[in-house]
């Protein structure tokens, strides 16, 4: 009989110290939740083997599947600022790797899967809710089109966990282009170890940046290529409402991947100094701060490289700012390219920046909903030949408190819009590809929650899970997924769930 899982691992063959190699921990009673079928076959697996006892205890770290060698990665970070020399996968057991049927290479991880040498006092454990929110959260960023780590399975371990009450446990099976962080390098320059941190850029660079390899500077390659895929990544994420939530170095994949939803939310009302997560108190990492963290995070990558840059400091710093310097450009160009699809415009022109600027002014001092604004403009269009309908119209505007603070936008939208080329209807089509229908809403993912824990119901699960996997679509059944929280989503606090 063939393997469960394909594995070929590179990581594991990396020196000892990148890792402490620690089995799962085996659990009670496991049980399976919800198997991602479609990505299980684009990772070359049997979705109905993965379903078998066999399967669901591999998935719950309850065996072992053959060619698996599992680890927990070292690493260090910034935590809200703050250095911490040693962290790496408290929770978290790489089993290994699995080349997909496009030949890309796929870590293959469980979360909650027991303690590891570098716990930290912790159980290694996860509540069932917060595998319910990353499944759901990562599943609906890769329907947005946003990189991100994927969910393979959701798995009930039959035991409980202690938090601030007695939770179910359960386990998540994450997929990931790779599990290397900012505080990966981080881990080896804190330590002086220029040799462990020549392993890691070159494992890095063939695994991520092949092409850098050939590069006059390799190492100023591979942190272009970071700051890169970083600048474009937080660029998505505002254009979707997303807030990470906690932004520290040790949550930055260098993939440009989305990782680590722990106290992540959407944007219901605009506001950039909003910041959900119970634990950031002085809006560190809100939603208008995104950009600005990336590039203090990617600048502490920077730092960590310097040894590798140059031999001598002043050029190695020099090629280090040059790198850094290409981040807001990057940034800008993502992000305003991204807000002119949202508004319509398939060309850019002076002016256009500001437009959006406005209404993003506007959408705040009038408490606006962030993904309602934009979806409903859509349909608030004018033709060449003709004013939008005032039903459309009047759905946007209601959207406002002082709803002649949109008029007043709007005049200026409508003569930019009568500069673009194509008719109405084309236009609608685009910026229904640009503006979701349908995000994780804070309210609705707690409701799903609690079904789930208070009730062990995970029906709300599975169909909040069905809609968010077709965002951009209408889908009138479920128009009741669309709307925003009462108050705006005021108040909302997140929690990493560890």
């Amino acid at each position: 009989m063939t393997a469960l899982f394909p594995f070929d691992n590179s990581y594991a063959r990396l020196p000892g110290r990148f890792f402490a190699k620690v089995a799962p921990t085996p659990v009670e009673a496991p049980r399976l939740v919800r198997l991602n079928r479609a990505l299980a076959v684009e990772l070359g697996l049997d979705p109905e083997r993965l379903e078998t006892p066999e399967g669901v205890g591999a998935l719950a770290g309850q065996r072992v599947p053959e060619g698996a060698e599992p680890l927990a990665a070292a690493y260090a970070g910034h935590q809200f600022g703050q250095f911490v020399p040693q962290l790496g996968d408290g929770r978290a057991i790489l089993l290994g790797e699995v080349v997909d049927r496009h030949g890309l290479r796929r870590d293959v991880q469980l979360k909650g899967s027991g303690p590891t040498p570098f716990s930290r006092r912790g159980d290694g454990r996860a509540a069932l809710g917060p595998v319910l929110r990353e499944y759901l959260v990562s599943e609906a960023m890769h329907a947005l089109g946003i990189p991100t780590t994927r969910a393979l399975a959701a798995v009930t371990t039959g035991e409980q966990v202690i938090r601030e009450t007695v939770l179910p446990g359960a386990v998540l099976t994450r997929v990931a282009s790779s599990h290397i962080r900012v505080g990966s390098f981080q881990f080896f320059a804190a330590r002086g170890d220029v040799e462990g941190l020549r392993a890691l850029a070159d494992h890095a660079i063939a695994r991520h940046d092949p092409a850098a390899a050939e590069a006059e500077n390799p190492y100023r390659a591979l942190l272009e290529g970071v700051i890169r895929r970083q600048a474009e990544l937080v660029a998505r994420w505002l254009t979707v409402g997303f807030i990470h939530g906690v932004m520290n170095t040790d949550n930055m994949s260098i993939a440009g991947e989305t990782i680590d939803y722990g106290p992540c939310a959407f944007l219901d009302a605009y506001d950039p100094a909003t910041a959900f997560s119970s634990i950031d108190r002085h809006g560190r990492y809100a939603y208008g701060n995104q950009p600005r963290i990336a590039l203090w995070n990617l600048t502490r990558l920077a730092e960590a490289l310097l040894p590798l840059l140059s031999d001598d400091e002043t050029r190695a710093v020099g090629e280090a700012e040059g790198a850094l310097s290409g981040f807001a450009g990057l940034f800008e160009a993502a992000y305003h390219g991204g807000l002119n699809r949202k508004l319509g415009l398939a060309t850019t022109r002076d002016g256009d920046t500001a437009l959006a600027g406005d209404l993003l002014k506007a959408m705040s001092e009038n408490e606006a909903d962030f993904t309602l604004t934009f979806r409903r403009l859509g349909e608030a269009v004018p033709d060449a030949a003709s004013d939008p309908e005032p039903a459309a119209v009047e759905a946007v505007r209601s959207l406002f408190i002082d709803p002649t603070a949109y008029d007043r936008w709007a005049e200026r939208w409508h003569r930019r819009l009568a500069e673009e080329p194509g008719d109405a209807a084309a236009r609608r089509r685009l910026m229904r590809t640009a503006n979701p229908a349908f995000i994780p809403r804070n309210h609705q993912v707690e409701a799903m929650i609690e079904a789930a824990v208070e009730r062990q119901d995970f029906a709300p699960f599975e169909t909040l899970l069905a809609v968010l996997a077709r965002p951009y679509d209408a889908q009138p059944g479920f128009a009741r997924f669309a709307e925003a929280p009462e108050g705006g989503g005021r108040g909302y606090r997140t929690f990493c769930g560890t």
